[in-house]
């Protein structure tokens, strides 16, 4: 037991978590909408309130651990919203790199239809733009609730879970 109890304590002293924090830039959620409603009506300013509400709400609770700390982005954040920086070639990278973070995290909603959503969080390396994480939740239901606890899931369950506890 007491060999068991040395053994935890060495990995913790190692793990992730007695690491420095990690220095991140949160960018702004994008919306891919495919379902037949987005075709129609467009995205409604529901839909545009949850998005804008995503990344504001995984900035506070990532600068609340001892995990992250959230680089400003707001001073590159007009040329982000300009491009798609899931296909940008690399662009969330440099821009959080100019912010001087060690990792861009960027996320989108993906709308298949106004039951079947899903959200989805990437990391990627601000020094070479390799991707160091993904997550994704599917989820149902487009209201402020789902969309609310979605990101609530991937940040309890993998941004900031304990990796000890796996």
């Amino acid at each position: 037991m007491i060999a068991r109890l040395l053994f935890l304590a060495c990995l913790l002293s190692a793990s992730p978590l007695a690491a420095e924090p990690m220095r991140v830039a949160v960018f702004d959620f994008e919306l891919i909408d495919t379902s037949l409603d987005g075709e129609m009506k467009g995205t409604s300013a529901e839909e545009k309130a949850r998005l804008a509400a995503l990344a504001p709400v995984l900035r506070q609770k990532l600068a609340a651990s001892d995990r992250y700390i959230v680089v400003d982005a707001t001073p590159v954040m007009e040329r982000a919203h300009a491009q798609n920086l899931q296909a940008c070639g690399g662009c969330d990278a440099t821009l959080a790199r100019e912010m001087g973070a060690d990792v861009a995290m960027t996320g989108t909603v993906q709308k298949v239809s106004n039951l079947i959503l899903n959200i989805n969080i990437y990391l990627r390396d601000a020094k070479d733009d390799r991707l160091l994480q993904s997550m994704s939740a599917d989820f149902r239901g487009n209201t402020d609730e789902s969309w609310s606890r979605a990101l609530n899931y991937l940040i309890r369950n993998k941004l900031l879970a304990d990796p000890l506890a796996k």
